[in-house]
């Protein structure tokens, strides 16, 4: 049974995984992501607090079933500290392919918990 502290950082997770669709409007363009800095910066924002998340879920519980958790460690540390080397290339290819796995899984945590 996963504790409230974890359950609360899958939430943000979720949440934040769900505000980037929000921030795209539900519309997978990259040209319209490349274009508009104001929605690129607020998908950093996203991945940032995605990032934080996982790196104190991590802390809590070394086991997490989280695919490819520690890049996501390390993109949250590249956006904040690097930020004029972000690649909006890779930043859209981790939207379209890895929060998808990332969401199901966190899904799946969420689900499992029956308490």
């Amino acid at each position: 049974m996963i504790s409230l502290e974890e359950k609360k950082l899958l939430k943000d997770i979720e949440i934040a995984i769900l505000s980037i669709h929000d921030h795209l409007n539900h519309i997978f363009d990259f040209n319209l992501y490349q274009q508009n800095k104001t929605i690129r910066r607020a998908v950093e924002r996203e991945l940032e607090i995605i990032g934080e998340a996982i790196n104190n879920l991590l802390k809590i519980q070394t086991q997490v079933k989280i695919s490819y958790a520690r890049q996501i460690v390390d993109l949250r540390n590249k956006v904040i500290h690097a930020y004029d080397n972000v690649n909006n290339i890779i930043i859209w290819k981790i939207i379209t392919k890895d929060l998808p796995v990332l969401l199901s899984e966190v899904s799946t945590y969420l689900n499992s918990d029956h308490d």
